[in-house]
């Protein structure tokens, strides 16, 4: 009787060590430490915008939206070439910063690539915006008026009670000289992060994000989240008069579902469940074409992304894990790779 009981009482004690050992696994800590663990991506760098005058440009983000320049470099060579998988690729490369956070203005000089399409919309898969955060909507939108800023919207729109996770939030789309889609963003108090509710005198404070359409949202999370491990922060479903005059798209619907690492902007996909019109990137894009905007992922495992990429479905454009010769655009390695839409990532190695 008493061995039977020893066996009970340490069958019993493996028991209970099993559910803690479980229960600590599902702990948000744990959930955590694991993500970060397995995390590829440790965090976005930059808004790359491909420019075709780069000095015009370079005056409307200083002048307008108050970016300052950080650098101004030009790069060609063969390592330039097989980065961008273009042959002849020269650029110039202008790093500018609002706030906390970068963009990359960069004109090719050698070969020119394509202009934006003239009929471009918000919902076709070519779509990139940053989000710039503006302490006052009313007095920002005044600003661009004043600039003779070329409207997306109808308007600035106030996001309604009933999208929950967007009740509150004031946005406007616009297009800059090149006609890509901008947008000026002000969070309610209750959302956003922090840094958004600090006091400032500055109108333009800085990226939020970098917003993408895309096909279907569970293909792109599992590039995004699955393959590269940028984490998943929210979800909503956006719709209504608000929705359709700020996208300009008529009965628009969205599924938008937003992605972040430990730094940077996020990453927000943008599926637009209806009108279900919206026209794939063309397949022949090329790094130098104005709709082919590029997001930097910083990462330490760059070999790693390399092997993934070359044995798995997503496309390569670099010739594969390029080391540069010199640090000018601010990074040691790095390949150009396309998302299951074919929007340009920049993964590199510091």
């Amino acid at each position: 009787m008493l061995h039977l009981a020893q066996r009970r009482f340490r069958l019993a004690s493996c028991l209970l060590t099993l559910h803690l050992l479980l229960a600590l696994a599902s702990s948000p800590a744990a959930q955590a430490a694991q993500a970060t663990a397995s995390a590829i991506v440790e965090r976005i760098e930059a808004i790359s915008i491909v420019v075709s005058d780069m000095d015009r440009s370079v005056d409307f983000y200083s002048q307008v939206l108050t970016f300052q320049k950080v650098s101004d470099v030009e790069v060609f060579g063969n390592e330039v070439e097989h980065l961008q998988g273009l042959f002849g690729a020269r650029m110039r490369v202008v790093r500018m910063q609002l706030g906390d956070e970068f963009i990359e203005l960069t004109e090719f000089l050698t070969p020119q690539g394509r202009p934006m399409p003239v009929d471009s919309r918000s919902n076709d898969r070519w779509f990139q915006h940053v989000a710039i955060i503006v302490s006052d909507m009313d007095r920002a939108y005044q600003v661009l008026r004043e600039h003779n800023v070329k409207h997306a919207s109808t308007g600035p729109q106030l996001l309604p009670d009933y999208i929950k996770s967007a009740a509150g939030i004031r946005a406007f789309y616009f297009r800059d000289p090149n006609s890509h889609f901008l947008e000026i963003l002000q969070f309610p108090r209750d959302k956003g992060d922090a840094k958004w509710h600090r006091p400032s005198d500055k109108l333009f404070l800085g990226i939020d994000h970098t917003a993408i359409v895309v096909g279907d949202t569970d293909a792109s999370l599992r590039f995004y989240r699955d393959t590269l491990g940028i984490r998943v922060v929210g979800a909503s479903e956006n719709y209504g008069t608000e929705q359709e005059h700020l996208n300009n798209v008529f009965g628009a619907r969205l599924r938008i579902t937003a992605l972040r690492t430990t730094q940077g902007p996020g990453i927000e996909l943008l599926e637009y469940l209806a009108p279900r019109d919206s026209r794939p990137m063309p397949a022949d894009s090329r790094a130098n074409d104005l709709w082919a905007w590029k997001t930097t992922l910083v990462t330490h495992q760059a070999g790693r992304v390399a092997d993934v990429f070359r044995k798995g479905k997503y496309p390569l454009v670099s010739s594969g894990l390029v080391t540069l010769v010199d640090d000018r655009l601010g990074f040691r390695a790095g390949l150009l790779i396309r998302d299951p839409d074919g929007h340009l990532m920049q993964v590199v190695a510091e």
